[in-house]
């Protein structure tokens, strides 16, 4: 596969999409192909049935390589489900020496430290991130590389996450005959989509609503400072209506679509849908204030959970403000009038994200549905891992020569400076050795 272009799939509960996408020359995102299945191996994010949940990626990946005419080899996969959670924690290390200035070394010591925290059974860290160092107790250091100190502490947001469920989404991808690239939490995925930077500067919350699970993330000073995924999402609403109306789910699915609304005073007590009945069945009719009234009771359960989640970061603190307000993606955020609800519920600004902040301008309408928007964000995930291989490659040969040109003396050879990994791609590293040996 070409250097240049990248694969997100995004394994959800309802669907599973796999988008080819690459840079312009603008720099913009251009989606090549899309593919979507319907997921049938997943519950609530976490991979349950290994064969069929295979089956639908084998399937979305196809139809993206029908479209693009492109053969798949690698992807970017996203991680979410019930079982991530996250927690705040701080953590310090002594420097043997003070007269030196702070390095990677010595965050890379303090990030392994955090390593060691105890999860419970079968957890494992997956993403761990600074919010803010102090050095020798001056607090609200962003950067502290290159300042002097002997005692370097830090804030950091640790997220965990099942191993098992992880090497589940590894396995499946693998034995889809793709190799697994990248591995990234999915709420920051939809993140990078939709959101610009001012608003992660300002101060914003993203929910994510999916099939099976709703993500939120929040950003404050352009750095994620908490994250939460809340185990339910449009596919409990469906439940709701099928029980509520005694219909079966696809019905019930058609009418949330069509004509389901999160604000039960829209409707007028006459209007009326009527349903097919099952073979030689009368038909049923339902009124839509009702089917409003079953929805309306569901999502304010679902926006209540994250605003709680919301104020557990501490939106209420002049300084932890939210100035952004909210911003809802995912297929869950088309259902109508669900913005102004969540403006009700919360007190916040809201909008509903659609995944264009790094679309080429002229992609088609349905790649930039909030439907989307975690995929967008794998692939623009794969391409930063992409250009990141690539510039360490040069400067590693750009090494290599001045040392063969021997003329140039051991002092002034620059040597090629080695990103710090991020913990995903660590994990990465890790399920794909499980993998390997597990064989």
């Amino acid at each position: 596969m070409e250097h240049n272009l990248a694969v997100g799939l995004d394994i959800g509960t309802t669907k599973i999409v796999a988008m080819i996408g690459r840079r312009n020359e603008y720099g913009k995102l251009e989606i090549l192909g899309i593919g979507k299945s319907k997921s049938l191996g997943v519950h609530r994010g976490v991979v349950n049935n290994i064969t069929q949940t295979i089956q639908s990626i084998q399937q979305a990946v196809q139809e993206a390589e029908a479209t693009a005419e492109l053969k798949i080899e690698e992807v970017t996969v996203g991680i979410a489900g019930q079982h991530i959670r996250s927690l705040q924690h701080s953590d310090y290390i002594t420097r043997p020496n003070s007269e030196t200035v702070i390095d990677e070394d010595d965050i890379d010591r303090l990030i392994n430290q955090v390593h060691k925290l105890v999860m419970l059974p079968g957890e494992e860290i997956i993403h761990v991130l600074p919010q803010e160092f102090k050095v020798d107790g001056q607090a609200e250091i962003k950067e502290p590389i290159g300042m002097y100190g002997g005692r370097l502490e830090a804030n950091f947001h640790v997220v965990v996450g099942q191993v098992s469920s992880i090497r589940n989404i590894g396995r499946c991808v693998q034995s889809s005959g793709l190799n697994l690239e990248g591995i990234t939490l999915e709420p920051l995925a939809s993140a990078n989509a939709v959101l610009s930077q001012e608003e992660k500067e300002a101060g914003v919350a993203l929910i994510d609503i999916g099939g099976g699970t709703t993500d939120l993330a929040i950003f404050r000073d352009g750095i994620i400072r908490h994250t939460a995924v809340i185990p339910f999402g449009g596919n409990v609403i469906t439940e709701d209506i099928k029980e509520g109306c005694s219909i079966i789910e696809k019905q019930a699915e058609l009418l949330k679509i069509k004509f389901g609304s999160a604000w039960p005073g829209e409707n007028k007590d006459n209007e009326i849908v009527s349903i097919p009945g099952l073979r030689g069945r009368e038909p049923k009719e339902i009124t839509l204030k009702n089917l409003s009234r079953i929805i309306h009771a569901r999502v304010v359960e679902i926006v209540e959970q994250v605003f709680a989640e919301i104020k557990n970061y501490g939106h209420e603190e002049q300084k932890k403000k939210l100035i952004a307000g909210i911003v809802l993606t995912g297929g869950g955020s088309q259902l109508k009038h669900l913005k102004q609800l969540v403006e009700y519920i919360t007190g916040m600004d809201t909008r509903i994200g659609y995944p264009n902040e790094h679309l080429a301008g002229d992609s088609d309408a349905d790649v930039t549905s909030p439907l989307y928007a975690t995929a967008v964000g794998l692939v623009l995930d794969g391409l930063k891992r992409k250009e990141r291989k690539k510039v360490e490659q040069q400067e590693q040969e750009v090494y290599e020569e001045q040392i063969k040109d021997e003329a140039v003396s051991e002092e002034e050879i620059e040597k090629p400076v080695k990103e710090r990994k991020s913990f995903l791609d660590k994990l990465t590293e890790r399920v794909k050795d499980f993998l390997d040996n597990a064989e």
